[in-house]
């Protein structure tokens, strides 16, 4: 699959280069309605005093050629006033680009308005407009605004979006809800992330130059996909781009806590590991075409068939178990896109290629992951340690993004073809004093953890639009997007060294383990959306239906062994390095050594399949009762069913393509819109939605997390615990999909380009939430379960606004900000509130409701711009924080678990300079506050204590471009 992959790469680009190479002056732009900020099929755009023009195709835009020289451009389209473009300049073997030029309706015959060309040349007045008129609630970030502040991907632009949050620098979460309540889609079509168990795509591996605009839709309508509640992010990458261009960037990051150090960890790798995959180091030790021999059958028979098998593989594991000090650089980044329109007769072919290449080092000196409890005594406040693990940790994180896309359209049709791959690889490397304490299991040990993460992802999304009728009243749009995505953790090592006496490796301290997991996924997403214009009582209308499916399908295995040490002996000062040295090892002369046992034979619940079928129809009306109200109501129907094929723990259960989830549901949606004023309007929207387990939730495996030591439980298994001198029955193993209303009321003033304020209130009510919660009979295993209804309250509140208004002197300046405020409750099951009622403290009054895991009290996102006139300067200072939030819910004698506000601010800028300002200098210091990410333990009267801590610190990142044309 890489060389197919490689030779289609390379295909593509030499494609490009030779296309590249023509050059010829042209006049490009785009034409929309300027009151419903829709496209303009049609309209006649022409050099003035001359017949040279064109007319606008299906997506509005059009070209001219021309000779070099200076043109006034008029626009015109029937019953719409005519637009002058004054001064257009266009230089020999370049394209003019005049961006988005927005035609309103003519209320005086032949009046013309008169602008100059770099007045429409502002995306972000098109996505105005675009949110002004748009059917649903939406907000987002245009191309234009990328470049005001130097984004160089999608995640660090997102940050400013109102009623949004990056977590991690990588994911979306829309108005304080988790990544379970946000979906993400790729030109509008289903796409898996690079980690599959998230709804929500890692937004930093899409470079802003090849981006259009992002949108969020924050209340559904019917030709979106149901499940999604905080919002639907879609990425809309650019096919047609208006001019020429070639980019290579080059950037550097330094961060003085991380960087330069001469004894930070690290581990053996592979000659393949700067490419973000294994070149076979990590490599299972044994075909896994056969069954592991165990080690009583080498015993059984030392020198048959199965012994020899055994001690061939035993010998075969890398005998490194610890990582090693040495010195680390710089992170690093280098980018190369290439894009262009040309035309081939009556049709006109767009092409872009984008090549990214990032490495990042972290390393956390005194990072800590703990866990506490509640003490049995309930006169007793202050949380009890049961283990605490503090020491250093690092990661090596390479990623590689190749996009290619083409596309060829003529006046009635556009045809797309897109091919993106995404290749990850990240090391993990850890060293920490551990410490148990766990009611009668007391030591102190090393731990040392080795991993390597590989991911893959290749997506093809092929797609048509065509317009049909004689005032192209049908539109036809069709979509095929299918994904492979793969990965695998090689060879997970693990270990702990008693400290202060006793055996250095046994049961009680926890034996060593090597791990390796795998996981291949198909997601096969199709669509077809038809949409008619159409006329009611004398007033424009639009009637949209359509179907979609989606098909998903997963294989995920675990091959887990334990080290069993034997009688072997380590010496005064023990190594994990020195379990796998020759002599230690098993072997018929030495039946007592080292060796493995493979903990998923005969038995692996950790191996199952999963396959989900989702299909879907749709039919919409968007019309207009009174002049000033547009109501857009709709119906969705989607038959959701997940299969699953996988064993419990002890084979008593075994499901062979069992049907778990069989859900038909109906989503109604109303929109209306009022418009209070041509610049204001008033919005009520209602819909249901839904969310639906994953593939990993909704199994039987267990998964270890062997840096922080803990376990996420599929949501299969059933708990019965003793809490208080009760048996309860803790969960049934019936996980269920969750069930959303939501209402939404905005007020939203646009008083100029690119600026607007905007006011909206929101309820979510949810039926049966997903929530993860703690695994009361093992400590540090988390399970995701339905638990009692819920609602949330929130009110968001948003500003954009040259700061002219405050004096013309600061109309270089212009201010971003955005507050979301929730209130969030939850009816505690049964089992909950009987849990937390029987473990209270003296004097603590246990109410039956609590906050809802995982959504935010409120999210502050504020930005203060500066650009100079000629746009050759750009500056920014940003601030994000988001309140304090629950994430893991306690029972029992575990506590809950929340997140501590981190307070993101940060500077970024950018200097163009040399010939046409063709070199770009940038500057962005990170995390300026130096505050530390942290979770922690909170309990009735107890100080916190801490879950997770990391302390990033400040990061300085320089970086370099040069636009080649």
């Amino acid at each position: 699959m890489k060389r197919i992959f490689q030779v289609l790469l390379v295909t593509l680009f030499v494609g490009v280069s030779m296309a590249a190479t023509a050059q010829y002056a042209a006049i490009r732009g785009q034409v929309i309605d300027d009151a419903s900020g829709e496209t303009i099929i049609g309209a006649a755009v022409v050099i003035e005093g001359t017949t040279t023009g064109a007319s606008t195709d299906l997506d509005g835009k059009f070209e001219i050629k021309v000779a070099p020289g200076t043109y006034n451009v008029v626009s015109t389209f029937i019953s719409y006033s005519p637009i002058k473009i004054e001064g257009v300049e266009v230089k020999e073997g370049e394209v003019t680009a005049l961006g988005t030029i927005r035609m309103g309706a003519n209320t005086e015959q032949l009046k013309e308005v008169v602008v100059t060309a770099k007045a429409v040349q502002n995306t972000e007045a098109a996505l105005v407009t675009m949110k002004r008129k748009s059917a649903n609630v939406i907000d987002g970030i245009s191309a234009a605004s990328f470049k005001k502040i130097g984004d160089s991907d999608a995640a660090s632009a997102m940050s400013r979006v109102t009623g949004v949050s990056i977590e991690g620098g990588k994911y979306v979460f829309v108005r304080g809800l988790g990544d379970r309540y946000t979906k993400t889609t790729v030109n509008g079509m289903e796409i898996p992330g690079l980690d599959p168990d998230r709804n929500s795509v890692q937004l930093d591996i899409f470079p802003t130059n090849v981006i259009d605009n992002i949108v969020v839709s924050k209340s559904f309508t019917a030709d979106l996909p149901a499940d999604f509640t905080g919002g639907a992010v879609d990425i809309a990458l650019k096919d047609f781009p208006d001019r020429k261009t070639m980019d290579v960037g080059v950037s550097l990051g330094y961060n003085p806590n991380m960087h330069f150090q001469s004894d930070a960890l690290t581990q053996r790798t592979s000659s393949t590991d700067f490419l973000g995959f294994d070149g076979g180091l990590r490599d299972l030790p044994f075909d896994d075409s056969k069954s592991f021999p165990t080690i009583n059958d080498a015993i059984g028979n030392p020198t048959g068939e199965d012994a020899q098998r055994f001690e061939a593989a035993l010998r075969d594991f890398n005998t490194q178990m610890a990582g090693t000090r040495a010195g680390n650089l710089l992170n690093t980044g280098l980018s190369f896109a290439v894009s262009n329109q040309r035309a081939l007769g009556e049709r006109t072919l767009g092409y872009s290629f984008s090549l990214g290449y990032r490495n990042e080092l972290q390393y956390f000196q005194d990072a800590q992951y703990n866990l506490y409890g509640k003490p049995t005594d309930p006169s007793e406040t202050e949380l009890e340690l049961f283990e605490e693990q503090v020491g250093d940790f690092a990661t090596q994180n390479t990623l590689v993004s190749a996009m290619a896309g083409v596309s060829l359209k003529d006046d009635k049709s556009k045809y797309r073809l897109n091919l993106l791959h995404l290749q990850n690889g990240e090391s993990k490397t850890g060293e920490f004093d551990f410490t148990a304490n766990n009611r009668g299991t007391v030591f102190t040990a090393k731990q040392f953890n080795i991993e390597y993460s590989e991911r893959s992802l290749t997506n093809l999304l092929l797609s048509g639009n065509t317009v049909a009728g004689a005032n192209n009243e049908w539109n036809y749009t069709w979509k095929f997007a299918p994904t492979r995505s793969v990965l695998n953790d090689p060879d997970i090592r693990f270990s702990r060294v008693r400290t202060g006496g006793g055996t250095p490796f046994s049961t009680e301290v926890g034996l060593p383990e090597r791990i390796w997991r795998e996981l291949e996924e198909y997601n096969l997403p199709a669509k077809f959306d038809v949409v008619r214009d159409l006329t009611i009582s004398q007033r424009d209308a639009k009637l949209k239906f359509g179907a979609s499916t989606v098909y998903k399908e997963r294989d995920f295995n675990i091959y887990n062994f334990q080290v069993i040490p034997g009688n072997t002996t380590f010496g005064s000062n023990p190594s994990p390095n020195d379990i796998f040295v020759e002599e230690n090892l098993y072997d018929s002369e030495n039946p007592q050594g080292v060796r493995v046992n493979p903990q998923f034979v005969p038995i692996n619940p950790n191996q199952f399949n999963s396959k989900a079928v989702n299909v879907g129809a749709y039919g919409s009306l968007e019309f207009q009762p009174t002049p000033l109200l547009k109501a857009i109501v709709g119906l969705r129907a989607e038959l959701y069913q997940q299969y699953y094929t996988g064993t419990n723990q002890t084979g008593s259960i075994v499901l062979d393509n069992e049907l778990l989830l069989d859900d038909l549901d109906l989503f109604p949606t109303l929109n209306l819109i009022y418009n209070v004023q041509e610049n204001q309007n008033l919005r009520f929207s209602f819909s249901r939605t839904i969310a639906r387990p994953s593939f990993k939730e909704l199994s039987y495996a267990e998964i270890l997390d062997p840096i922080t030591g803990r376990t996420f439980v599929g949501g299969l298994f059933t708990e019965v615990a003793t809490v208080g001198g009760e048996t309860q029955a803790l969960w049934d193993g019936k996980l269920q999909s969750t069930r959303i209303n939501n209402i939404d009321v905005r007020w939203e003033l646009f008083n100029g380009i690119g600026q607007s304020v905007s006011v909206s209130a929101f309820y979510k009510g949810f039926s049966k939430p997903i929530e993860m919660v703690q695994f009361l009979s093992d400590p540090g295993s988390f399970q995701a379960r339905n638990v009692g209804d819920a609602t949330v309250l929130g009110t968001e509140i948003e500003v954009r606004q040259s700061l002219a208004l405050i004096s013309p002197k600061l109309e270089q300046f212009s201010l971003v900000g955005n507050l979301t405020l929730t209130r969030s409750s939850i009816d505690m099951s049964t089992s909950e509130l009987r849990s937390r009622q029987l473990s209270a403290r003296e004097g603590e009054e246990v109410e039956d409701t609590r906050a809802m895991a995982g959504q935010a009290p409120y999210l502050i996102n504020t930005s203060l711009l500066y650009a100079t006139k000629d746009r050759a300067t750009d500056i920014g200072i940003s601030y994000n924080v988001q309140g304090r939030t629950l994430q893991f819910v306690g029972f029992g004698n575990q506590t809950d678990v929340f997140s501590v506000p981190f307070h993101s601010l940060n500077i970024k800028g950018s200097h163009k300079f040399g010939e046409d300002n063709r070199w770009k200098a940038s500057l962005k210091v990170t995390n300026l506050l130096n505050d530390a990410r942290e979770q922690v333990f909170s309990s009735f009267q107890a100080e916190d204590q801490f879950f997770t801590r990391l302390l990033p610190m400040r990061t300085i990142s320089v970086g370099i471009s040069y636009k080649i044309f």
